[in-house]
């Protein structure tokens, strides 16, 4: 998966910040903001390790579960058209739309 990594078991999205100079990573998948800055790969693994241990700590003492809950559900809108063109699109595979963009969205998840 392009610009994620995993540090201690948790998914950070990274990306780079031109105007600092310096490589970002947020954790996803967490209850709150845990982010992280350096400018190198290997600084960035070890800022990103010490962000989540600090707001794991901060969890665990408040008494706070830091992993979000998520449903399995979510609302998307789409142009007509496009709605239109995925209701074609999942009947040409004997799909409810709902299959059909769950399994797209679960291939692009994996790529």
């Amino acid at each position: 998966m392009k610009n994620v990594i995993e540090i201690d078991g948790e998914r950070a999205v990274l990306s780079f910040d031109a105007e600092i100079g310096m490589f970002r990573g947020e954790f996803v998948g967490l209850n709150g903001g845990a982010d992280f800055y350096a400018d190198s790969v290997e600084k960035l693994r070890e800022e990103g390790s010490k962000s989540l241990s600090v707001f794991l700590a901060m969890c665990r003492e408040k008494g706070i579960e830091p992993r979000r809950a998520f449903s399995g559900r979510f609302n998307l809108r789409l142009d007509p058209k496009t709605h239109e063109a995925a209701v074609i699109a999942a009947s040409a595979e004997n799909k409810s739309l709902n299959e059909w963009v769950s399994d797209v969205i679960q291939q692009a998840a994996a790529a």
